[in-house]
């Protein structure tokens, strides 16, 4: 069963003020799975003064009893992996398996925080006279406000509530209003888990009108946001407008760079798993496929294979591996992308059309005789289309890998070292993975430079963007 998702304010669930609701679809059938409640400003409000309280409440709280009480929620999300991601499927519309392991990594990367929760270390300074201590001490930034986007309704929260935790701040989370019972469902474990009132806020609303009345609030002191270019721009100059600290994970146009020395095969098999894994709804999603002349025609077949052999199909049935699009203005979307592709040039392989007129579903799509004029290689697709291009050299390659102004991540398979040490100092992103698909884990960095933001939300680094750094010296009198 659906639940009504309410708000999470003070540590009690409840409706708005207002009793105002949202109706939340199921993508694979249109049908409506049930309703979200609408907050407005005096929710708001509350949520604020909560916020404020349960940093005051954790901050003080020692950082092996935060350790412990984020092992606790880990360990309660793992118990819940398949209610949690049965209520992600009916909402997002993933296949069930590919829920079950956003759940599952998601209590991965708490217990990973929990650790690091208890090594946010300051250090000493050696003075220049013997009189005089220089300590440098960490410090929580204090509340957060964080905005999450629909695509991976847990995983993105996830990362911003550990990072916050771990640092000992307190976070107002605005969530998905297309996917909330799935992150209100991780958010409870949270609560079961024993972290203290106020110092998780769970709210769903208008997107404009909550990140407008939260960011300047004084109460705020920190934003972290998952989205597009465009918004996260205009969010990053309301917080630059009062000196607020900013994470920005934003939009990507992922090159994948395929040389005439790769081994075809897995190539094949790992960049087109990743390209439609979440029916291509995934800000670092292998998206122009750049491949050296020599292996192009035998590349581009063994792609076609594996995407031919995807079912596409209602995420909670057996044996589907590609869902619907989340949202149904997605497949207008995919559509305009296309026959601007094709009316300048390119080749459908394979797919490019709706399936059927009930739910969102969308043949997984490849394109051929993609050029630098078509639309979609220069707007992040974000759906199942992958664009393949031919490239001769390296400096060919590189040049097209750097053209846009996105800069999140880039993919590379070659058995040339040579040709890996000169596309790591050239390629111009936050994260690149060669010959595999190494990114995203919770020990390493993961953000993006350009336009696609900055900052990270993997990694030590993670945590530090939640931190204050003070120096204390003081001379012995």
């Amino acid at each position: 069963m659906y639940p009504a998702v309410q708000l999470l304010i003070d540590g009690a669930w409840g409706p708005s003020q207002s009793g105002k609701t949202l109706n939340v679809l199921n993508p694979a059938t249109g049908d409506v799975n049930g309703t979200v409640a609408h907050a407005d400003i005096p929710d708001l409000d509350r949520a604020l003064a909560a916020a404020q309280k349960g940093f005051g409440l954790w901050k003080k709280m020692s950082a092996y009893d935060r350790s412990k009480i984020m092992r606790k929620a880990a360990e309660i999300l793992r118990s819940r992996v398949d209610d949690v991601a049965r209520l992600m499927t009916m909402e997002q519309g993933k296949p069930f398996g590919e829920a079950k392991v956003e759940t599952a990594f998601s209590a991965d990367i708490i217990e990973w925080f929990a650790e690091e929760a208890r090594r946010a270390y300051g250090r000493v300074v050696p003075s220049r006279a013997e009189n005089i201590q220089q300590l440098v001490i960490k410090e929580p930034v204090g509340p957060v406000a964080a905005f999450c986007p629909w695509n991976f309704p847990i995983n993105q929260a996830n990362r911003k509530i550990c990072g916050a935790l771990a640092a000992g701040c307190s976070i107002i989370v605005k969530g998905p209003e297309e996917t909330p019972a799935s992150l209100a469902a991780y958010v409870q474990c949270w609560l079961d888990a024993g972290v203290p009132a106020g110092v998780i806020s769970l709210v769903f609303g208008v997107p404009a009108t909550i990140s407008e009345y939260l960011i300047p609030h004084p109460i705020i002191r920190k934003l972290t946001f998952t989205g597009s270019t465009a918004v996260g721009k205009h969010l990053a100059a309301l917080a630059g407008a009062h000196m607020k600290r900013v994470t920005m994970e934003l939009g990507g146009h992922a090159p994948a760079m395929i040389f005439d020395d790769a081994d075809l095969d897995t190539a094949a098999a790992i960049l087109s798993a990743n390209k439609f894994r979440n029916a291509g709804q995934v800000c670092v999603a292998p998206t122009r496929f750049l491949v050296q002349d020599a292996v192009h025609d035998s590349f581009v077949e063994k792609l076609v294979a594996r995407t031919q052999k995807l079912k596409v199909g209602n995420g909670l049935d057996e044996g589907v591996t590609m869902g619907p699009l989340a949202n149904a203005r997605r497949i207008p979307a995919m559509e305009g992308l296309i026959a601007d592709a094709v009316a300048k040039g390119a080749t459908i392989a394979t797919g490019g059309k709706r399936i059927g007129n009930v739910g969102n579903f969308f043949e997984p799509t490849v394109l051929t005789g993609m050029t630098t004029d078509m639309r979609a290689m220069n707007e992040e697709p974000f759906g199942p289309v992958a664009l393949v291009a031919r490239f001769s050299t390296l400096d060919d390659v590189v040049t097209e890998a750097n053209r846009l102004d996105y800069g999140l991540a880039a993919y590379a398979y070659t058995s040339s070292q040579k040709t890996v040490m000169s596309l790591s100092t050239r390629v111009e992103v936050g994260m690149l993975s060669i010959n595999h698909h190494g990114i995203a884990l919770p020990e390493v960095p993961f953000g993006g430079i350009k336009d696609s933001g900055y900052g990270s939300e993997g990694g030590t680094e993670a945590i530090e963007a939640y931190l204050n750094t003070k120096l204390v010296t003081q001379a012995a009198i």
